[in-house]
């Protein structure tokens, strides 16, 4: 094996058996926002609520959940000397095996909390890369996946303790990795280039794949929403297709595209992409450029919205800020309110339009097949628009 490639070796490697029992210890850390007192403990609550569902979807079995409170973060441990020395003897006393917090550590930080604790400690990024890491299941998502990954971990490789030299399974230990921690940065950095480079070939493969579209005047809808939000289960609903589309965080992490007959003179090309989430970090999403592309470059806009969820809005506008970052702020959205059938009072499935008869939003249920024709009806009006305009 070429020495380059024998850097890719351990370091992330996953055994499911073992990272299925992993307990898992979640910290989150208030801090001030600059929003009102009821608005901030509402965003942090759900923060903290999504985060630990993001433990669960990696396949943590989380044991405990600790918040507290600072002015801004400790320099050194992130939660500051008192509160770290209280996290390590919940470690000691519940056994954990992994402490993740819901924040961006920096890789001091995270050295230091894990000489401290004697654990493994993951941050949010690290923690999200996890689980792409299990989902990824084309060669494009690997790809992305393991450059995200490798970036991520470039900063962090200056490690020396027996707990991360074990070669057992564990959330976050499945992508590139090291067969030792004391990997080149020179080797990583040559393996980050070539990954970029194949990486280019696939952008240049989807704009040949656009020209084509183009040419062929096929319009391009892209789905796009917050994580579990059922695009996947409207996208198999409208298409007939078979994507995996579960109940959890990021089910979806590969792109998708299929034909969309609507009408004689309707026909559209239908895409389902990955979900975001919250405080994406911009690396984060110039790793996936690849795959974020195609909804740059859509014609229309389904933003798929869980219409039942306490924090909707705020998940509309943390879409809508990855959307502005990716250059997709000025493409046409049609806002889809899903999951109507879960909302506490009546709601009809109906299309919204505003004083000027442009389509706004739709609502519907994903799983109420009687319910998708208003938004094939949407649709089909917004291309036979779309179509009088370009």
């Amino acid at each position: 094996m070429p020495a380059a490639d024998t850097a890719s070796k351990t370091r992330f490697q996953i055994d499911h058996t073992a990272a299925a029992q992993e307990r898992v210890l979640l910290v989150g850390m208030d801090m001030p926002s600059g929003l009102p007192a009821a608005a901030h403990a509402a965003d942090f609550q759900a923060a903290l609520a999504e985060a630990e569902e993001l433990v669960q979807a990696a396949g943590g079995v989380l044991q405990a959940t600790v918040s507290c409170r600072r002015a801004q973060p400790h320099a050194a441990l992130f939660v500051g000397t008192g509160k770290a020395e209280e996290l390590a003897a919940m470690v000691r006393a519940e056994q954990i095996d992994l402490v993740v917090f819901n924040h961006e550590l920096s890789p001091t930080q995270e050295r230091n909390l894990e000489k401290t604790l004697q654990c493994r400690v993951l941050d949010r990024i690290g923690l999200i890369l996890a689980i792409f890491a299990q989902r990824a299941q084309t060669q494009e998502g690997r790809l992305q996946v393991e450059l995200a990954q490798l970036t991520h971990l470039s900063s962090r490789l200056v490690r020396g303790y027996g707990h991360l030299q074990s070669q057992r399974g564990g959330i976050g230990l499945k992508g590139p990795g090291e067969t030792q921690l004391e990997t080149d940065r020179r080797l990583i950095g040559q393996k980050i280039a070539r990954l970029k480079k194949r990486l280019a070939e696939v952008k240049r493969q989807r704009a040949t794949q656009r020209k084509n579209r183009a040419r062929n005047r096929i319009p391009v809808f892209a789905l796009v929403g917050y994580t579990n939000v059922g695009k996947s289960t409207l996208f198999n609903r409208l298409t007939k297709a078979d994507v995996l589309a579960k109940d959890q965080l990021f089910a979806t992490l590969d792109t998708t595209a299929r034909r969309l007959w609507l009408a004689e003179d309707v026909t559209v090309l239908l895409t389902d992409t990955v979900g975001f989430v919250r405080d994406l970090p911009h690396r984060l999403i110039a790793a996936f450029s690849a795959t974020l592309e195609e909804t740059a470059q859509a014609d229309i806009l389904l933003h798929v919205a869980d219409a039942a969820h306490a924090d909707v809005q705020n998940q509309i506008e943390h879409v809508n800020a990855v959307l502005r970052e990716i250059g997709a702020g000025d493409v046409p959205q049609i806002i889809v309110y899903n999951k109507i059938d879960r909302l506490p009072e009546q709601t009809d499935a109906e299309i919204l339009r505003n004083h000027l008869g442009d389509i706004e939003a739709v609502r519907l249920s994903a799983t109420d097949g009687s319910t998708l024709n208003v938004l094939r009806t949407a649709i089909a009006e917004t291309v036979r628009a779309f179509s009088a305009t370009n």
